[in-house]
């Protein structure tokens, strides 16, 4: 435990290589934020910072439960490692777009504080529609600890009840949003799990037969970890161990206790589409849901070449490729609850009383939303505060997303709502007689993956709109505060710098709950009272101990073992973590009022 969260460092535009550089801006907008530059580093002196409530002191920073107080790290320096704890991250003050000006520690307002959580794509690891054995290709097809999802989250829940609060402000949580692929194979069972699990309840982590696992990870096959087996497959022979026990373990029911905070939904790429590339409505796919037969082990990796390539550019081609198998399929246990949702039935599964837990009813969506489809909406996140869920999924399939031109023009309308002043298209100022209203921006996709325009099955003369058009909506709104988002399993955090100071705005994105480094991302929204805001984030993890004993099979022992093994997949991207401008930040704006 800590008294005092790690100090605060000043960034400056250039001195983070994850921002954009003077040539990806023009001339123009690198002119106009240049005299916006370092003020020295800051943070050192004995005075802890925090926040003002109605002229009362200055609050401490209490970075306990996040990674301002410690930080998972490897033990070692190579071969399979368990984890320990490191030091905290400090916190970085970005000014690329506005100048952090003294003493707004003692000025500040708390107008908000929420959570991101993004991607934590509970698995149904038995499933028969999963192409495990093309990960050789894509690494995310299978993953060594896909088996414990549920207990992941469970212990990504409590971590949120634990912390309650912002670290900087104190603010009692007012909103938790999860971004998207909640799922990860839109299958009714694992929606199941996702809203038990942030709702409160008992889950059971199992389909197919009752008393037993029968998946990948007991098939002896060489291409996965067989934890209960001594076979030396692909991931024994990288370190990892053997656990006896583990799968049954796995499968036995686990108890969340359900966010203590009211919670909104956004949809992803795995909430809409088979395996979130796969567009839906391929006859012998959406059969093999339900059916008795799963495909483990090709007979060649040209067998398992030609299933994911047919995955990424011919999906009708895939039931031809999985015919041409030369190994028979695995016969398993049928189950109707693996059978797949349509966004409709998404939807009306929120809104379901049922599922309503710490609230809302339906979690953002719209009382009708189950029989419209639509799945955007606004919500209020504080008073003055309100978030724009967009729903960037695109039901043609695929990987990537975009928005619908509907949508597009909701949004501006929106966003045109709550600002009495802003930008016409042609950046001429436009003031209106409307009460201001900050906006937070709330993706599943990010800027740079929203460029899958192929049209809409159900809408096909609809255009689809590109991520760049989105950031030049966004830049005309001074309202705006900040894009959130996910899908890139990474912690990246990127400034757009608008026409004039006031039109600029940051785009968060957070790495995911299934692959490491297993974040999720507290956002605190201050008025500085000075001309600018702030949106303090800092990162968390999950309320489970950084190593156990492997025979401890607890539902938190194999929390810890499911961020031991995602750290130790042999796919494990070490990027996705970020550098420290992406992790623990101030993030500066100039307020627009």
């Amino acid at each position: 435990m800590v008294d005092r969260a790690a100090p605060n460092i000043v960034l400056s535009q250039g001195s983070s290589p994850k921002v954009p550089l003077v040539s990806d801006i023009n001339r123009r907008k690198f002119l106009t934020f240049a005299g916006l530059g370092a003020i020295g580093t800051v943070g050192f002196g004995a005075r802890p910072w925090g926040l003002q409530y109605a002229g009362a002191a200055p609050l401490p920073t209490s970075g306990a439960g996040t990674t301002l107080e410690a930080v998972a790290v490897p033990l070692g320096s190579s071969g399979y490692r368990r984890l320990g704890a490191g030091p905290g991250w400090p916190t970085i003050v970005r000014t690329e777009l506005a100048e952090a000006r003294s003493g707004r520690e003692d000025r500040r307002t708390a107008l908000a504080s929420l959570v991101q959580l993004t991607d934590v794509h509970l698995v149904d690891a038995q499933s028969p529609m999963r192409f495990e054995y093309v990960h050789p290709f894509t690494g995310s097809a299978f993953r060594p600890h896909e088996t414990l999802t549920a207990q992941g989250l469970v212990a990504v829940v409590a971590r949120v009840n634990a912390l309650a609060s912002g670290p900087h402000t104190q603010r009692a949580f007012d909103a938790v949003v999860s971004t998207g692929d909640n799922t990860d194979n839109k299958e009714f069972a694992e929606l199941g799990w996702f809203l038990t699990a942030l709702n409160g309840g008992t889950i059971v982590p199992n389909t197919g037969a009752p008393d037993r696992y029968e998946g990948v990870q007991n098939s002896g096959a060489d291409l996965y970890w067989n934890p209960e087996s001594s076979v030396q497959d692909m991931y024994k022979k990288a370190g990892f161990p053997e656990i006896p026990g583990l799968l049954g373990a796995a499968i036995a029911p686990v108890t969340s206790p359900g966010l203590n905070t009211p919670w909104y939904c956004v949809f992803g790429n795995h909430d809409d589409s088979v395996e979130g590339t796969v567009p839906s409505g391929i006859p012998p796919l959406e059969a093999m849901y339900t059916g008795s037969l799963k495909f483990e082990v090709p007979g060649s990796p040209e067998q398992a070449k030609a299933v994911d390539i047919a995955t990424k550019f011919d999906p009708g081609a895939i039931p031809a490729a999985l015919s041409a198998f030369t190994t028979p399929p695995r016969v398993v246990t049928p189950d109707p609850t693996r059978a797949p949702f349509t966004p409709r039935q998404f939807i009306a599964a929120h809104l379901d009383p049922a599922n309503t837990g710490p609230g809302p009813a339906g979690h953002g969506f719209a009382p009708d939303a189950g029989e419209t489809g639509i799945g955007y909406y606004s919500f209020e996140i504080a008073p003055g505060v309100v978030g724009i869920s967009m729903d960037s999924t695109n039901r043609a399939g695929f990987v990537d997303g975009s928005l619908g031109a509907a949508q597009f023009r909701w949004i501006e309308d929106t966003l045109a709502a709550g600002s009495s002043r802003y930008y016409d298209t042609a950046g001429n100022p436009v003031s209106q007689a409307r009460s201001d209203t900050w906006f937070v921006l709330f993706s599943h996709h990010t800027s740079g993956s929203m460029d899958n325009v192929v049209p809409d099955p159900a809408a096909p003369a609809e255009p689809r709109i590109r991520g760049s058009r989105l950031v030049y909506l966004l830049h005309r709104f001074p309202n705006v505060l900040a894009w959130v988002n996910g899908h890139t399993h990474e912690n990246r955090i990127t400034p757009w710098p608008g026409s004039t100071p006031e039109q600029s705005f940051w785009e968060i994105n957070t790495a995911s709950h299934i692959d490491f480094p297993q974040h999720g991302r507290i956002i605190e929204v201050v008025d500085n009272v000075d001309g600018t805001v702030s949106l303090l984030t800092t990162l968390f993890e999950a309320d489970s101990p950084y190593a156990v004993d492997h025979t401890d099979l607890s539902p938190l022992g194999l929390a810890s073992l499911y961020r031991e093994l995602s750290f130790n997949d042999i796919h494990a991207d070490p990027d996705l973590g970020g550098g420290t401008a992406d992790r623990n930040v101030e993030l500066v704006l100039v307020s627009g009022r």
